[in-house]
């Protein structure tokens, strides 16, 4: 028993010094083939103080999301999905906060308090360039109205032949 407390108490999530982070990002960037616009953020942290098992949380536009620790030590993954609609193309700002922080925002938020004074433990850029919506006339429609400009020419040629 003191062995599994000892277990939890030695993997409570670590605090970060100066972290050093490398992103990826992907978004969609087709509609045609997906119902929503997805995002995903991929990160590499590495902390001063060697820190390898960060609990982070993340924020994106006033809503958290949770950040979930990939199996290779210090990898971080979040996502999030929005409507074709409400996934406006531009740079989205995703906010990265430790447990402590995070406590903060969540409290400041209960009180209907200004978070913009809660510092986030760092910040991704992530670039969405928006999603293709397929072609304006669908290839149906292109090829219904070439088979009526064709027809019509060929209609003409014969009246002008019989003439």
């Amino acid at each position: 028993m003191f062995e599994d407390i000892f277990f939890c108490l030695n993997h409570q999530a670590e605090p970060c010094t100066d972290p050093m982070i490398t992103p990826s990002y992907y978004t969609t960037s087709d509609a045609v083939i997906s119902t929503e616009t997805v995002f995903i953020v991929e990160i590499s942290l590495m902390c001063k103080n060697g820190a390898q098992n960060v609990a982070l949380y993340a924020d994106v536009n006033g809503k958290q999301f949770p950040v979930t620790r990939g199996q290779d030590v210090g990898r971080y993954q979040v996502s999030w999905s929005l409507e074709h609609r409400s996934a406006h193309s531009g740079t989205y700002e995703v906010k990265f906060f430790d447990e402590e922080s995070y406590s903060l925002l969540r409290k400041a938020q209960r009180s209907n308090e200004d978070i913009s004074a809660i510092k986030p433990l760092f910040t991704v850029s992530v670039d969405h360039r928006g999603a293709w919506n397929g072609p304006w006339v669908s290839t149906e429609v292109l090829a219904a109205m070439i088979g009526m400009v064709v027809y019509y020419m060929a209609f003409s040629a014969k009246s002008n032949i019989q003439a």
